[in-house]
């Protein structure tokens, strides 16, 4: 049974969840104190009923600032980042988008909104993006673009290519970057999402 934890205790856990984040190490009782218009002896109420219900552990004795939240602790505010890898995307010539239904955990990496999925990156046509051959790109599923954004564009044949996005006057240009491709033409293109993030794998 997951003990339970209260509003004013989540607080605490939040902010030393965003200290150790921007700083790499915990912050002190009267730091939390100030920060959340607590006492220094309320922090210390809370934070003992916290070790307590084995939600925070203490590294070395009589360190100021060697707590450490448990992995048991649920945040509210983090979203899943368990991805759908739906597929490999070229960045080269255009082939078929194929559908897989493999994950990639992005877990404790990304936070990502509700509507994305990832897909492998086939080529080096995006190369001078910094988008590699073999790297996951993370898209937003959405149909709305503004110019420069890169894109997975369903050609008309079906299939799908990775490149940056240009509406211009009676056609759209899907730009690769890289000088050795030539970008392609198109009067209308449907667009199945965004980039929005990048993992590579060493």
């Amino acid at each position: 049974m997951e003990p339970t934890i209260t509003p004013r205790q989540m607080e605490i856990l939040t902010y030393i969840r965003d200290f150790r984040r921007e700083h790499g190490f915990s912050p002190t009782l009267q730091e939390m104190g100030d920060a959340l218009g607590l006492t220094k002896v309320t922090v210390f109420e809370h934070v003992g009923a916290l070790e307590r219900k084995g939600l925070l552990k203490r590294g070395a004795k009589h360190s100021a600032r060697s707590l450490k939240i448990s992995s048991k602790v649920t945040f509210p505010d983090e979203r899943p980042t368990r991805l759908p890898l739906a597929g490999r995307i070229v960045a080269g010539l255009p082939i078929e988008a194929v559908q897989d239904v493999t994950v990639l955990d992005l877990d404790e990496l990304l936070d990502c909104p509700g509507q994305t999925f990832a897909l492998q990156v086939v080529g080096d046509s995006m190369i001078g993006d910094h988008i590699c051959d073999g790297d996951y790109v993370i898209c937003e599923r959405r149909t709305t673009v503004r110019n420069g954004e890169t894109v997975v564009a369903l050609l008309p044949d079906g299939e799908a290519t990775l490149k940056r996005f240009y509406r211009e006057r009676g056609r759209v240009r899907l730009q690769p970057a890289n000088e050795a491709f030539e970008p392609i033409f198109l009067k209308e293109v449907q667009i199945q999402g965004v980039v929005i993030g990048l993992l590579r794998t060493m």
